[in-house]
């Protein structure tokens, strides 16, 4: 099966393709500029803020920077969109012969945040 050209990404593409690892609420997500990303509830902030995430890795077309010294400036810059719940969880406990049977259910607290930018490395 061939490919089409206009499938295959150019060079110049790849090249612009920037984004970043950043850590949130203990976990890390890979993100790039105008994409919006979920996380733990971000309670002293409000709608319309804006926030800085601390940065792992960034990716800018070819070059790549992991070095902890180098990242210690570059920060991701987000604004908070918005504050919501997510997906209900359903627990349920049983013990067989006892007659023990408990139903919980938990829904967490979330933060959608839209990334604005991403500082660039420097060398």
């Amino acid at each position: 099966m061939e490919r089409l050209a206009s499938e295959v990404p150019s060079t110049n593409e790849r090249e612009n393709r920037v984004y970043a690892i950043v850590r949130t609420g203990g976990r890390q997500q890979k993100v790039a500029v105008g994409d919006v990303i979920e996380v733990d509830r971000m309670s002293d902030s409000k709608v319309g803020d804006a926030v800085e995430l601390s940065t792992l890795l960034v990716v800018d077309g070819d070059a790549v920077t992991s070095d902890p010294w180098v990242l210690a400036g570059v920060k991701v810059h987000a604004e908070v969109v918005d504050h919501h719940k997510g997906a209900k969880i359903d627990i349920l406990k049983y013990k067989n012969k006892t007659g023990y049977r408990k139903r919980i259910g938990h829904r967490q607290l979330h933060t959608a945040l839209k990334i604005t930018g991403i500082d660039s490395a420097a060398k």
